[in-house]
């Protein structure tokens, strides 16, 4: 982007870390240069991971320089020191927008700044935008929803995931929990929809199909049973098959005509294919080539570098109306690009203007469009040409004809018996012509594509035929990332309080464009999900997340009304500290689950031979692994690793002074040395030949002190743990200090 900007600007000089156009100067990040402080980094204590030092809300949220970005940090610094305006260029989002504006919030920055909007790459496009620069302080509540929302992520990250890991722990489950604000209500989806899987029951039941004869033509019917009918189940499908070879018999042996009770013909119409938003082409491109939500992206990320398309984390189905100006010349160029794409915008119809172009839609971007770059379709992978095609053709459909259709419903009664038939008959093809050679291009809305005769009410029509369709319940499709990207879009559907289905309704899903592809990403790579084909399947980690965390967790409904109130902060109808501070009683209750929390010991888990709880691995300061009891601080034993699982043959050494630590080897300034697991006790011991010397010398100098065998320059020598106010030393005598002669004082 910022050699785009650069070009736009003139001609240019590279230097380390930004370019020169004459008088001004384009610099970039790569990603955010700035983090979020770690608890820690607050406050030592909480290097410390107990429960009663949560929930950890920081008085004033702070931000440090990644340790990979201070090179380019210090030439943002110099640079901005220098400017007299500043122009924001990161990407049209809320996290493009704080990308920059917390960096030069961090620097102190006093100078005014604008804004400009690259929602594609070509000449054409920079030249306008650079035209058009925006005071940045317009786009104030898109920086505030972002930091809400990193804020919030981290509350949710840093408290949850110490306050559940604890009780895990303690039963025996070594690693970590990561519980996600997004990542965990996902990760749920999946292992419910898994769980339906395993608990479905198929379930055999019958329709029953019958054709009537009328003066015109035939008619196809169903039957619809009466809530009184026999043989149904609560889901009212017959699940009787005499009963529906009863009724089969009955119809087919009787003279008596049926009636057409109603006759419902509507003209219904169907508006072009909205163009992409990049859910809906990760969702399409998944169901058409079977392309993951990650890989399209990577794609249309590529696609926009060589300015072929628009910005692609859209979150928009709309499009600018002063873009429609410039289809003449989009088309023109698809045109060159594609024979196939030439053939049909020689039916297209530009004074068509759909409901596509719609300012009151667009916010700081709009759908993924091709530009007026031209393309050679040679240049481009396959998966890179399939994605281009696919977009083409949709921004070509704006410009075709509104499909039409009447859709026909009659309703018949004989016997006692009701029977219902539709049909469909094509006014305009419209825009749909371009997609009649995809089979699996359908909407929602059709109906079945068979026309009906011409009928009245109150005509008669006799028995042709009839059978017995034999149907079985299916259970429901795993998902695929696709789908999955497509449930985290509609995430209303999965809410576990019915009440607030219609309500979020509105809600954009959970995640957004940009991140929830990486968010399923992270859940196959952190060992959630897994891979079993094309499908999603939860692994037994998730499984175990899922035991005991509470539904606040792995439902979606308090995800997706945060959701909707980051749209309010975004609004500015709602300040960030009054968005955080609405989530503080949440955690606080979720963190006082997790301490009355009792988890199921884990299985085949290695236990303390002392005190029989759960031994988990740890590590040391020095990177160095070894296995303690997780009943801590009331069982002190630990065990060496060997081949990645603890020694509990290894007999540890009781501390002699307190009696309830035991003695570990430790590499200090001066050799080696044993000191207490109780840090109430603390006490050390020398190291002899690689056992601890129990034996205690006493300091004879302050009578305080206790003497430690040191390895130093010329050899061993006793030293005074009472370091600051005796500090004596004396000599080695064969492993014991030698007290005859005192040793020249260090």
């Amino acid at each position: 982007m910022a050699r785009e900007i650069a070009k736009g600007l003139g001609e240019s000089t590279r230097k380390d870390g930004y370019i020169e156009i004459g008088n001004d100067i384009v610099t970039w990040e790569y990603g955010h240069l700035l983090e979020n402080f770690m608890p820690e980094d607050y406050d030592e204590k909480y290097k410390s991971r107990s429960l009663d030092l949560l929930p950890i809300v920081p008085d004033i949220w702070q931000l440090k320089v990644r340790e990979n970005a201070r090179k380019q940090f210090k030439v943002i610094k110099s640079l901005a020191g220098k400017a007299d305006i500043i122009v924001n260029a990161g990407d049209p989002d809320r996290e493009g927008q704080l990308l920059v504006d917390e960096l030069l919030e961090y620097l102190g920055n006093r100078k005014p700044v604008q804004r400009i909007l690259l929602n594609a790459l070509d000449e054409k496009s920079v030249h306008q935008a650079l035209g058009d620069l925006r005071d940045n302080d317009d786009f104030v509540g898109l920086k505030n929803s972002a930091r809400a929302r990193s804020y919030a992520d981290w509350l949710v990250g840093m408290n949850l995931s110490r306050a559940f890991s604890a009780p895990a722990r303690s039963a025996g489950y070594v690693e970590p929990l990561r519980i996600g604000r997004v990542k965990t209500p996902t990760m749920s989806l999946v292992v419910r929809r898994e769980e339906e899987i395993r608990n479905f029951k198929p379930v055999d039941y019958y329709q029953l199909e019958i054709t009537w004869q009328h003066a015109n033509g035939s008619i196809c019917s169903l039957w619809q049973p009466k809530d009184t009918t026999e043989g149904l189940d609560l889901e009212n499908r017959l699940i009787q098959r005499d009963i529906a070879e009863s009724l089969l018999q009955k119809l087919g042996q009787s003279d008596m005509p049926a009636v057409i009770m109603k006759v419902e013909k509507k003209q219904k119409k169907e508006m072009q294919h909205a163009p992409f938003s990049l859910s809906t082409l990760q969702v399409e491109a998944g169901r058409k080539f079977g392309y993951d939500p990650k890989k399209v992206l990577s794609c249309m990320q590529s696609l926009y570098e060589k300015k072929l398309t628009t910005y692609p984390r859209s979150d928009c189905n709309f499009l600018p109306e002063n873009q429609w100006n410039e289809a003449r010349e989009v088309l023109e160029h698809l045109k060159s690009a594609d024979d196939g794409l030439a053939a049909i915008i020689q039916s297209a119809d530009l004074t068509i203007k759909s409901q596509a172009w719609n300012d009151k839609k667009i916010s700081a971007h709009h759908a993924i469009i091709p530009t007026c770059q031209k393309c050679d379709l040679s240049s481009l992978s396959e998966e890179e040409r399939n994605l281009y095609l696919l977009v083409a053709k949709v921004y070509i459909a704006q410009f075709y004809p509104v499909h039409t259709y009447e859709a026909t419903k009659l309703w018949l009664e004989c016997a006692g018996e009701s029977f219902t038939a539709t049909g469909k008959v094509i006014l305009t093809d419209g825009w749909k012509s371009l997609f009649a050679k995809d089979k699996t291009e359908k909407n929602d809305t059709d109906e079945d594509e068979k026309a009906l005769p011409v009928v009245a009410e109150g005509d008669r029509v006799s028995y042709q035929e009839g059978r017995i369709l034999d149907k079985v319940t299916k259970p429901p499709t795993r998902f695929t990332p696709a789908t999955l990207l497509k449930g985290m879009k509609e995430i209303h559907k999965y809410v576990k309080d019915q009440t607030l289905k219609t309500k979020l309704k509105s809600v954009s899903g959970i995640g957004t464009e940009a991140t929830r592809a990486d968010i399923i990403d992270s859940l196959l790579n952190y060992g959630f999900l897994a891979m079993d084909k094309k499908f999603l399947v939860p692994t037994d980690k998730a499984y175990m997340m899922m035991k005991f965390l509470p539904d606040t967790l792995t439902y979606p409904d308090t995800t997706a009304i945060w959701e909707d109130e980051l749209e309010s902060v975004k609004n500015n109808e709602e300040s960030v500290e009054e968005f955080i501070n609405g989530k503080i009683p949440s955690i606080e209750h979720c963190i006082q689950e997790a301490k009355y929390l009792k988890i199921e010991p884990a299985q085949d888990v290695p236990r303390c031979p002392k005190c029989g709880k759960a031994v988990v691995k740890r590590m040391s300061k020095t990177k160095k692994v070894f296995w303690a009891c997780s009943g801590y601080p009331d069982c002190h034993e630990m065990f060496p690793d060997k081949n990645g699982k603890p020694d509990l043959s290894y007999k540890p050494i009781e501390c002699p002074e307190c009696h309830n630590g035991t003695l570990r080897k430790i590499k200090g300034k001066y050799g080696m040395f044993w000191g207490c697991s109780n840090r109430e006790c603390n006490k050390t011991f020398p190291d002899k030949r690689g056992k601890p010397d129990l034996e205690i010398h006493t300091c004879p100098a302050c009578k305080t002190g206790t003497l430690r065998r040191i390895k130093g320059k010329y050899g061993y020598f006793w030293g005074c743990s009472n370091r600051d106010d005796c500090g004596k030393i004396f000599k080695d005598a064969n492993g014991k200090p030698d007290f005859s002669e005192k040793k020249k004082e260090g």
